[in-house]
């Protein structure tokens, strides 16, 4: 493949040792997925992007002014965001300041390949793959599998426009379309990968998906990794990795809808109906703890999470839509005071997931099996323990 011209600099970049020690870093020496991953310009996806400031705030980077920073970011692994609040970094200037949440990235390569890992993907298959994003996952697919079996869909067009433009640059043109994944589907195919996350499985997914085809995907508000196996019933039966990932949610338009404002202001500035310092467990980023996260999110669906940390100590917010909330404040490793309102104790309950892990050494999610019916509902059991999502 032909080194790459940096527009402006009349400079040329040697993408290819960067992509060979990309795919070293992000894959077995065996794996068939090294040579696809060493052979995708990556940089070419992400001419701009989004990095945090030391303000907190949103700083617009571009790639032809620090061709050093472009190379490390881009054949780094970390995800590189490429879309706030619906402002894509490519409609940017320097100055611009979004707000809101995360709605695009180029997700960590090391990320993309477990993915693809988990769809035991062979020759011949036909790929679908859920949230084109900047195209990675996409242009390693077509790689290795051949343009005319992968097929990419966003909700977002341009992202599927511009993907398409830069994966034609490097000589690969798979087919890509611009529609709500959660909606009707274009074909059928043998797998199905979704980087964008959601819950319960849409039908859509499980129609498109060919008897004996392989679907995966990440449940909604957790770090939980589906695998399943269509059956003849029209759903699947599969399980719940023993491995982690996180995406955005789907979404059916350029912006996620708006979150918990009213509650979470509620849970800052309000005493709250209850006040408790009998509490066992210090306060922590629940986020960061990833099984009782999830298994706080699979039993409260809705329950949305905020931490702050200062020198002055650690405050953690829960909040769900039916306006009950929870304020858990400690310095460091002190039993933290706690104030709550509404019709749930959400701090007690998440308490309770906490002391289970300890009591048992664990919880049942990662290994559990999972049957999706042909509605797409989510039926989750390990030993007697069982939970459903719809």
């Amino acid at each position: 493949m032909r080194a790459q011209v940096l527009r402006g600099w009349g400079m040329t970049i040697q993408w290819q040792g960067w992509a060979a020690d990309l795919a070293a870093q992000t894959t077995d020496p065996d794996s068939r997925w090294r040579n696809p991953v060493s052979q995708v310009p990556r940089h070419l996806l992400i001419p701009k992007w989004w990095e945090r400031n030391s303000d907190g705030g949103w700083e617009l980077q571009v790639g032809e002014d620090d061709p050093d920073r472009w190379l490390n970011t881009a054949y780094g692994n970390d995800s590189v965001v490429t879309s706030v609040g619906g402002l894509h970094a490519d409609h940017a200037e320097p100055g611009d300041q979004p707000t809101g949440e995360t709605t695009s990235s180029a997700t960590l390569t090391k990320l993309v390949v477990k993915m693809l890992r988990h769809g035991r993907i062979n020759a011949g298959h036909d790929l679908l793959d859920i949230g084109t994003g900047a195209g990675g996952l996409t242009a390693i697919a077509a790689r290795r599998l051949g343009q005319e079996h992968v097929t990419s869909v966003d909700v977002d067009k341009y992202l599927t426009v511009v993907a398409s433009d830069r994966l034609g640059d490097m000589g690969l043109y798979p087919t890509f379309h611009t529609v709500d994944a959660t909606g009707p589907l274009p074909g059928d195919y043998d797998r199905i990968v979704a980087t964008v996350s959601t819950r319960p499985v849409p039908v859509s997914w499980l129609q498109a998906l060919r008897r004996g085809g392989r679907l995966v995907t990440t449940l909604a508000d957790t770090a939980l990794i589906l695998t399943a196996w269509k059956d003849d019933s029209g759903g699947a039966t599969g399980v719940i990795e023993r491995d982690w990932a996180g995406f955005m949610t789907t979404r059916h338009g350029p912006k996620y809808p708006s979150k918990l404002e009213k509650v979470f202001q509620a849970a800052r500035d309000e005493e709250g109906e209850e006040v408790s310092k009998t509490f066992r467990y210090p306060v922590a980023d629940i986020r960061n703890a990833w099984e009782v996260w999830s298994m706080l999110t699979i039993n409260i669906p809705g329950i949305q999470i905020d931490y702050e940390q200062t020198i002055h100590g650690r405050t953690a917010y829960l909040a769900h839509p039916d306006g009950s909330w929870a304020r858990a404040e400690a310095y460091r490793f002190e039993p933290p005071t706690v104030h709550q309102s509404g019709p749930r104790r959400l701090w007690k309950e998440l308490e309770s997931i906490r002391n289970w892990r300890e009591v048992e050494g664990g919880l049942p999610l990662y290994g559990c099996d999972a049957v999706i019916t042909s509605d797409g509902a989510i039926h989750l059991s390990r030993g007697r323990w069982h939970a459903e999502i719809t």
